[in-house]
């Protein structure tokens, strides 16, 4: 064991750390029914040892390694020991902070993973006390009892959807607003508690999210469990001198890491759409400015509706602004006008207001005078409105110097950190980049190390990848393209007998494919759209079907079992280019350099993250089939597709997927 072998060169606390760790892993767990796994007993020394040396780890973590219990442990016996070295202060004082990007994790974290390590450390005394956990959320989470009176007077006698009526008097007993389905945003809006409190306020003495805020900071709290965007926000505020949103801490845990770049891209990025425009008219008649509202209220519809009709949006797409001359002459009266009611209002309306006015004219400014600091460009809402948004063009820089020049050790899991398999890709250059974590940048002392740490899963047995040599080289969005995909998807859905995932590239591809298909497949077929959730919910209940997905569908979502045993890639997923991508091509000599050192690595982690939903289980078996050409025998991208994926079988033909089913599935799969 890592451990064991290590010890020579050990402190004594260190040491007895690791047989901790050890002890823990080897013998506790399989008493409680969770089975040994070499690969996840070496993650967890890696993660101490990185936690021990003050460093930051980079663990990319295969489907089934169990990465949670291992940073968990890790960070449980790292604090028990170290506090015994001395000028360590109590570990109680300093819970430590686990960020994810999932809502569904972070309550597994707060419901299963700790109360199971609690009363297993504690049955074992090798804890005094039980483990807590707080999930700590911005206070947009939360519902302001005195908002959500008003809001619920306000609407009485008002029509309004039934469902969202109900949510909102939903809310008189549940203050977190996550908890309650069918809460419109504009609403979640309207009754969240504000950004600042008023002094006066008439529910300060009875109010849920003061009784939230003093259990939160309560000490004897172990972890504090966070979503990128709020870890980011408190490391903000620290480096302007704020007061923090977290308690301090001495040890980080980014889990679902590769979505962290994103949230800082939100971060210090800025927006506006027609949501936050009708808030601020909403609380200005709130404070007796009608008139004005209205007024505001108009105008900036009239707005939203010229750049609409001006730009063609495509699927949710990212696209760059026209500076066409209606549509520099609208933003210049709106940019104009939210700044003339702001000087009107003064000594009228809260100084939070004048600034929600200020910062909404300062974003149509961006556009009108375009500078270096942001990337700009426009998004649609569900209402098919322009967004327009900002992107800041250093956010690396901004990682670097919100989180890894702190000093804290820090470790970043995900289980696609790198573009390929230990072996092979260009490992977690890309990573390092988009993170900040380029170590000629770096001012802190203490190192990076990375740890790749395999799937136990057993690819070569249970998973056959396809890569047809038959298919043509097809205008991407023709006609001829949809029926050849149309096609090739029936035969493999009949070779399989259902139980198949189409991961799509294009929503419009998908819909004429889904078309093509609806009176021919016969097989029951579901469309995810909008309504995620829902639909693979159905999906889930029925025998042998074919599910048609795209966007977040690639990540995230678990078909154990025989729910999908063909996964069916249309096209590789390369990236769609938009104006932060152009941005990003900037810095390169040429774009063959772009798309070795961006594109291809993106392209390949996106892929990893499909093919992980062939396989979520020991025993699961599936075949994976990629239609895109360009990675089949001889294709262009062929060998960045096998370097991305773990050792498969691999088939030639339809015979070979035939018969792969037919020696792995029992009678009952075809029944």
């Amino acid at each position: 064991m890592k451990g064991v072998d290590r010890i020579p060169s050990m402190g004594w606390h260190q040491k007895k750390a690791h047989e901790e760790v050890e002890h823990i892993f080897q013998e506790l767990m399989p008493k409680h029914g969770l089975a040994v796994r070499e690969e996840q007993l070496r993650l967890s020394h890696e993660m101490l040892d990185a936690l021990w040396g003050n460093q930051i780890a980079l663990c990319d973590a295969g489907v089934g390694i169990g990465k949670t219990y291992a940073y968990l442990v890790a960070c449980i016996v790292k604090e028990k020991y170290a506090k015994q070295v001395g000028n360590i202060p109590r570990p109680d004082h300093y819970p430590a902070v686990i960020s994810t990007s999932s809502i569904a994790l972070q309550e597994a974290i707060l419901q299963e993973y700790i109360p199971f390590l609690s009363r297993l450390l504690l049955g074992e005394k090798l804890i005094r006390k039980p483990l807590k956990a707080v999930v700590r959320k911005g206070k947009e989470h939360f519902v302001c009892d005195s908002r959500l009176n008003q809001r619920i007077a306000s609407i009485q006698d008002k029509k309004k959807n039934g469902n969202q009526k109900k949510a909102l008097f939903a809310l008189r007993t549940c203050y977190d607003m996550d908890q309650v389905h069918g809460l419109s945003g504009f609403d979640r809006r309207l009754v969240c508690v504000p950004r600042f409190c008023p002094k006066n306020c008439p529910e300060k003495d009875t109010c849920r999210y003061r009784r939230y805020m003093k259990q939160v900071k309560s000490i004897g709290i172990h972890f504090q469990i966070c979503n990128h965007n709020y870890l980011l926000a408190d490391a903000s505020h620290r480096t302007k001198g704020y007061r923090p949103l977290l308690s301090d801490y001495r040890a980080l845990v980014i889990d679902e890491a590769h979505k962290l770049p994103e949230a800082a891209v939100q971060m210090c990025g800025k927006t506006l759409c027609s949501d936050d425009i009708l808030e601020i008219c909403y609380l200005l008649e709130k404070e007796h400015q009608g008139i004005r509202a209205r007024r505001l209220k108009a105008e900036m519809k009239k707005m939203f509706q010229v750049i609409a009709e001006n730009h063609s949006f495509e699927n949710g797409q990212r696209i760059a602004f026209r500076q066409t001359e209606e549509c520099v002459l609208i933003l210049k009266e709106s940019a104009a006008l939210l700044f003339e009611i702001g000087r009107r209002c003064r000594g009228s309306v809260s100084k939070w207001i004048r600034s929600r006015l200020e910062e909404a004219g300062k974003v149509l400014c961006y556009f009108l005078v375009p500078g270096r600091k942001y990337v700009l460009y426009l998004e649609q809402d569900a209402e098919r409105l322009p967004i327009f948004c900002a992107a800041s063009r250093e956010v690396p820089s901004y990682l670097q110097k919100m989180l890894w020049n702190r000093g804290i050790p820090a470790i970043l899991t995900s289980g696609t950190l790198t573009s390929g398999t230990s072996k092979n890709g260009n490992g977690f250059l890309r990573t390092r980049q988009m993170l900040g974590l380029d170590e000629k940048d770096r001012k802190r002392k203490s190192g990076i190390q990375e740890y790749v740490a395999e799937s136990p899963f057993e690819y070569r047995r249970n998973c056959l990848l396809y890569l047809p040599q038959d298919g043509k080289r097809l205008r991407h969005g023709s006609r001829e393209e949809a029926v050849w995909v149309a096609k090739s998807i029936r035969q493999l859905a009949g070779s399989t007998h259902g139980h198949t995932l189409v991961l799509f590239t294009s929503y419009s591809l998908m819909g004429s494919v889904y078309q093509i298909l609806r009176s021919s497949l016969p097989f029951p077929m579901v469309e995810v759209w909008r309504h995620t959730q829902e639909e693979i919910m159905r999906f889930k209940t029925l025998e042998n079907a074919v599910l048609f997905a795209a966007g977040s569908c690639w990540e995230g979502v678990d078909f154990p079992g025989d729910m999908v045993s063909s996964l069916i890639i249309v096209r590789l997923p390369f990236a769609v280019p938009d104006p932060v991508r152009d941005a990003e091509k900037e810095r390169y000599g040429n774009l063959r350099e772009y798309i070795e050192a961006v594109a291809i690595p993106d392209m390949q982690k996106k892929l990893r993250q499909g093919f992980g939903r062939a396989i979520r289980t020991e025993t699961d078996t599936c075949v994976v089939t990629i239609l895109d050409q360009r990675a089949a025998r001889g294709g262009r991208y062929y060998e960045d597709v096998l370097s991305a994926l773990p050792p498969c079988q691999m088939a030639e033909s339809l015979e070979d997927v035939e018969h792969f089913i037919r020696r792995r599935k029992n009678v009952d799969y075809y029944m």
